[in-house]
């Protein structure tokens, strides 16, 4: 598996871990529609969050959030569509992204932007 690859499963096994301890419960992992995906799907709340998960080490290259691009946005949404299709009754959505830091021997940084719309 490529670095970045790893680089990606290490920050969404994080990522889920952390949003449990927010008090998210953890719907899917990874969902599939087509060749979109949906990083996390959970509900906290009312609300059923599409959780986008960006990763890096270090912060040489900007933040993680800023890879998040109107057209990544975009197949975002359709990805969400389907499964709001094949899981109807979801009155509240809300879209995120989980961006985490992972430093050398330092603590892992979780910056999570909510509601976000591009």
């Amino acid at each position: 598996m490529a670095l970045h690859n790893e680089l990606g499963k290490e920050g969404e096994n994080l990522a889920a871990g952390w949003l449990e301890e927010k008090g998210y419960s953890i719907l899917h992992r990874n969902w599939r529609y087509s060749y979109h995906e949906l990083d996390i799907v959970a509900s906290k709340g009312k609300f059923l969050h599409f959780i986008e998960v960006k990763t890096r080490r270090g912060n040489g290259l900007g933040h993680p959030e800023d890879s998040v691009t109107k057209k990544k946005f975009k197949n975002l949404q359709k990805a969400a569509n389907e499964y709001l299709f094949r899981h109807p009754g979801h009155r509240w959505i809300q879209y995120d992204i989980l961006s985490i830091i992972i430093k050398s021997r330092e603590e892992v940084v979780f910056f999570l932007l909510e509601d976000v719309f591009l």
